[in-house]
């Protein structure tokens, strides 16, 4: 079964990785210099396996100029130059003030998806993140509660949970449903959450478990200890708002702070506004 980069087992991921071509190029180049492959591993601070990785499905984002400085090529042409050998580099300073190869003239691509399926390793720069649904249990009665779903996995590099600010360890995918938050999370949407953040900061986004429902909102403080609960779609969606006691009988438990979500839109979808 294929499954798709950071999202779900079933689809693409957000963590984006360069044109397959670059793969093929390390490969010729390596080959071209007479350059052993573990040896390349070792320079490169990773393991063979890696490498072989690089070769299938594309040098990672985040070694494509360490690569390419490396080997002394350009790295817009390792990634998706379509010349048969590399331009003459020419610097770009970057906005930390360091110099970095860029084609002259270069235009924006658009990098295309990688697809791996159960049995392709971790990449030394990805985490696996555990995912979560809301779930029926077995006592049956239409009661719910949110669970891990076994061996569902979602990966995501380590730049990314950095640039969020979230430890891999405290982090988890969860699946919603409803359009209480759209557009601005679509049903269907699959989001992150930083467990290690369960106080209230008013007007983030949270995830709750309200009495076995697995629910997504802004969340405000209120006098008491009491919070409220509030949509985006506030037209459809009134406020909720609930004391502590009311927490506790209704079973309200926040899950974790939302810093991620993402969208499989169909072909077919209706518009979000």
């Amino acid at each position: 079964m294929y499954t798709l980069r950071l999202f779900t087992r079933n689809v693409y991921p957000l963590n984006s990785m360069f044109m397959n071509i670059s793969g093929k190029r390390l490969r010729d180049l390596l080959d071209a210099r007479g350059i052993a492959y573990r040896d390349f591993a070792t320079a490169m601070g990773v393991e063979p396996q890696h490498v072989n990785n690089w070769f299938n499905r594309g040098i990672p984002k985040a070694r494509i100029f360490k690569v390419a400085d490396h080997l002394q090529v350009d790295a817009r042409w390792l990634a998706d130059g379509e010349k048969d050998s590399p331009p003459n580099q020419q610097p770009c300073t970057s906005a930390s003030g360091q110099s970095t190869p860029v084609e002259a003239g270069s235009k924006v691509h658009l990098e295309p998806l990688s697809p791996w399926d159960d049995g392709t390793p971790l990449d030394d720069d990805e985490v696996e993140i555990p995912l979560y649904k809301e779930v029926e249990l077995a006592a049956g009665s239409g009661r719910t509660a949110v669970r891990e779903i076994e061996d569902r996995k979602l990966r995501f590099s380590y730049a990314t949970m950095r640039s969020a600010g979230v430890s891999p360890s405290q982090a988890v995918c969860a699946t919603v449903s409803g359009n209480s938050m759209e557009p601005l999370i679509m049903n269907g949407a699959t989001i992150g959450l930083d467990r290690s953040i369960t106080h209230v900061i008013d007007g983030e986004i949270y995830a709750l478990e309200h009495d076995g429902m697995l629910r997504v909102k802004f969340l405000y403080r209120l006098p008491g200890g009491g919070i409220r609960l509030r949509s985006f779609n506030r037209e459809e969606h009134q406020d909720e708002d609930y004391n502590l006691q009311q927490q506790q009988d209704q079973q309200i438990r926040i899950l974790g702070r939302v810093f991620w979500w993402s969208t499989v839109r169909p072909l077919k979808s209706g518009p979000l506004i």
